[in-house]
C-alpha cells in the first residue's frame, strides 16, 4: 500500500480522428509528466480519438485503428514511467463486459482504460450516456454497467467518465464499492457561465461521498464546441486545490498522500484563477476559430470588411487567431455605401495589422440590373435589390477564396441569423461564423473589452484594435440610402432580451411580457425566428457559447405553425 501518488493532470488538445497525433500527444505529455516526477497521468475523455468522434465510432475499421493506438500506448507504459489513464471508444472484451449487447450500429462504449508495466490492467465504460442540445452519445455508445474502483500504483481508484458525475448514482456505487479516490475524465465543452456549473457539480459529488474528486476536461476546438480545459481539484474537505489554466493546453502536477483514517487529499497543485465572463467568451470564440482553421488545413481567412461593428470584430478575432499575416480584408462599397464606412474599414485593418483590397460592387451591380431588366420590367426596387448587392459581395469573397485558398469567414451574429437579418449565398456565405452564438449586445460589449485587454498567445496588437465610432455608429447594412437596422428591427437591447426570451429560455408571450414587452414586439420577434429556420440550415457552422446554440443544440422544424395556434 503506497502514502503518496503524483498524479498528472495532462490538459491535451486532441484532433477527432487524428489516432497518430493523438498518440503522441498523449506520449508527450507523458514524458512531461515523468519529468515533473508523476506516477499516473490522466488524459481526457475519448483523448485517442478525439471528442466528439460521432458516427465515427460505427467503422469497425476505426475501432481496429483505436485497439492498436492502444496497445501502442499500453506499451510504451513498460519502460518503469506513469500509468496513464486514457479515454477511447472500445469494444467489449475480456478487460469489459457489458450488460447492452447493443445492436448492429452501436458495437463500443466509451470507456477510460487504465495503462502500465505495458499492459492494458482496467478498462471502465461510461455509464451515462447524454442525449441532449450537442451531445446524442445514446446513438453511438454502448452503455456501461455500474463500475467498481480499479487499483492504480496501490489506490482504488473511482473512475467516472463526465456525464457520470452529474447524477449521484455512478459515483454512489463508487464509493460503495470501495473507491478511494475519484478521476473523473471529461470532454465537457465551453458554454457561458459553465466553469462555476462545474465546480458547484464537483462539491456535491464530493459532500454526497467525501472522496476527493480529480475533473479533467479536454481543451480546444471541435467544429462548433470548444472545450475550455480549465481542470480542477476538489478535496474531500470541499475545498479547490488545483485549478489549471483555461482555454490552453497543460500538463500540471498533483501531489497527493494518505493522511488519517487512510483517506487521500491533494496536498499541493498549479492553481490559475479561471477567466472572468467576458474574458472567457473571447478566448472562446479566438480559440475555436483558430482550431477551425488549422485542424481544417486552412492558410488563413478572408473577410468582407464593411466598417461595421461585426465585420471589424470578426477580423479582431481572426487575427487574434492567427496573426495578421493570415487575415484578408477586402472592402467592398456600393452607391450606398458612405464615405465614414470606407473610412471605418481601412482605420479597423490598420490597427490591426492586415491585408486589403478594395472591389467596388457598382460595375457588377449595374451589369446585374441589366441582365434581369427584362424579366423585372417596371417593378420598383425592394429587397430583391438589397439581397443582389449582398450576393454580389459573397461571390466576390467566394472568388478569393476559391483562388487564392483563405476561408471566408462569415461575419452575420445571432440576433441577424435569429431573425433573418441575413442574405442567403451573400452574406451568410463562409466555411465559420466566430459570431454565429453572440447576440449584437455581446458584440459591442467584447470589442469594448477587447480594446482594453490583451493575453498572451493573442497575435494581434494590443489597444483599441475597434475603432471608437465603429463601435458607437447605429448599425446598418447599407444596401439602400439612410438605412438603419432599426428600421426595421426593435433596438437590440429590447431584440436581444425578447429573443434569449425565445431561444434559451424557452418563454411563452405572457412570460416574456412580464419582463416588459409589448405583447405586438414579442409576436413580431417570434414571427421572424421562425421564418427564418430555413436560413440557419443553411448557416455556416460558428463557436457555441450560449446553452442553445442554432444547430444540434436547437432542432426546431422548418415547417412549423405553433405560433399561428398560440396567438389565434
Amino acid at each position: 500500500m503506497t502514502d503518496r501518488l503524483a498524479i498528472a493532470l495532462a490538459q491535451i488538445n486532441p484532433t477527432v480522428g487524428d489516432i497518430d497525433g493523438n498518440i503522441e500527444r498523449i506520449l508527450n505529455a507523458r514524458a512531461e509528466a515523468a519529468r515533473q516526477g508523476a506516477d499516473v497521468v490522466v488524459t481526457p475523455e475519448l483523448s485517442v480519438s478525439g471528442y466528439p468522434p460521432e458516427d465515427l465510432v460505427m467503422k469497425p475499421f476505426f475501432l481496429d485503428a483505436i485497439r492498436s493506438a492502444v496497445d501502442k500506448l499500453a506499451a510504451a507504459t513498460a519502460d518503469g514511467g506513469p500509468a496513464l489513464i486514457v479515454g477511447a471508444p472500445w469494444r467489449p472484451d475480456q478487460h469489459l463486459v457489458l450488460p447492452d449487447e447493443g445492436d448492429q450500429r452501436r458495437i463500443a462504449c466509451n470507456a477510460a482504460i487504465v495503462l502500465d508495466g505495458g499492459a492494458i490492467t482496467a478498462v471502465r465504460a461510461k455509464v451515462e450516456l447524454p442525449n441532449y442540445g450537442v451531445f446524442d452519445e445514446q446513438r453511438v455508445f454502448l452503455r456501461g454497467g455500474m463500475p467498481g474502483p480499479v487499483e492504480i500504483r496501490g489506490v482504488r481508484v473511482g473512475l467516472p467518465v463526465c456525464e457520470d458525475i452529474w447524477i449521484p448514482d455512478v459515483v454512489e456505487c463508487l464509493e460503495e464499492s470501495g473507491a478511494e479516490l475519484l478521476i473523473s475524465i471529461n470532454g465537457s465543452p465551453f458554454e457561458r457561465g459553465k466553469m462555476d456549473t462545474r465546480v458547484s457539480l464537483v462539491v456535491t459529488r464530493v459532500r454526497e461521498t467525501g472522496l476527493p474528486l480529480i475533473y479533467l476536461n479536454q481543451v480546444g476546438g471541435q467544429d462548433e464546441l470548444v472545450f475550455d480545459g480549465a481542470s480542477f481539484v476538489i478535496d474531500g474537505d470541499f475545498t479547490l486545490k488545483s485549478q489549471l489554466p483555461a482555454f490552453e493546453a497543460a500538463v500540471s502536477v498533483t501531489q497527493w498522500a494518505r493522511g488519517k483514517g487512510g483517506r487521500w487529499s491533494c496536498h499541493s497543485g498549479q492553481t490559475v484563477p479561471p477567466p472572468e465572463p467576458l474574458e472567457a467568451i473571447y478566448q472562446a470564440v479566438v480559440l475555436g476559430l483558430r482550431d477551425y482553421v488549422g485542424k481544417n488545413g486552412f492558410p488563413g481567412v478572408v473577410i468582407g470588411l464593411s466598417g461595421g461593428i461585426d465585420s471589424a470584430f470578426s477580423a479582431t478575432i481572426a487575427t487574434d487567431a492567427l496573426g495578421p499575416d493570415r487575415v484578408r480584408c477586402v472592402l467592398m462599397p456600393s452607391r450606398y455605401t458612405v464615405s465614414a464606412s470606407n473610412e471605418d474599414a481601412a482605420e479597423s485593418a490598420r490597427r490591426l495589422g492586415v491585408a486589403t483590397d478594395t472591389i467596388p460592387i457598382e460595375p457588377a451591380v449595374e451589369a446585374f440590373t441589366e441582365m434581369l431588366a427584362p424579366i423585372f420590367g417596371d417593378r420598383p426596387a425592394d429587397l430583391t435589390e438589397e439581397n443582389i448587392q449582398s450576393r454580389i459581395r459573397g461571390l466576390i469573397l467566394m472568388g478569393v477564396s476559391n483562388k487564392l485558398g483563405p476561408m471566408v469567414l462569415s461575419t452575420g451574429n445571432k440576433s441577424e441569423m435569429s431573425v433573418g437579418y441575413a442574405t442567403l449565398y451573400g452574406d451568410m456565405n463562409g466555411g465559420f461564423n466566430a459570431l454565429k452564438d453572440l447576440y449584437k449586445t455581446t458584440v459591442f460589449d467584447l470589442a469594448r473589452w477587447r480594446n482594453a485587454h490583451h493575453r498572451p498567445g493573442w497575435l494581434g496588437p494590443s489597444g483599441e484594435v475597434t475603432p471608437k465610432r465603429v463601435i458607437d455608429k447605429p448599425p446598418s447594412a447599407e444596401l439602400r440610402p439612410d438605412q438603419k437596422d432599426e428600421d426595421s428591427l426593435p433596438p437590440y437591447p429590447i431584440l436581444d432580451d425578447i429573443l434569449a426570451c425565445l431561444i434559451e429560455s424557452e418563454m411563452g408571450i405572457e412570460q416574456i411580457m412580464a419582463r416588459g414587452h409589448d405583447r405586438e414586439t414579442v409576436v413580431r420577434v417570434w414571427t421572424l425566428l421562425d421564418r427564418a429556420e430555413y436560413k440557419r440550415r443553411q448557416a455556416p457552422p460558428g463557436v457555441k457559447i450560449t446553452s442553445r446554440s442554432f444547430g444540434r443544440d436547437r432542432r426546431y422544424p422548418i415547417t412549423n405553425r405553433l405560433l399561428s395556434h398560440v396567438v389565434k
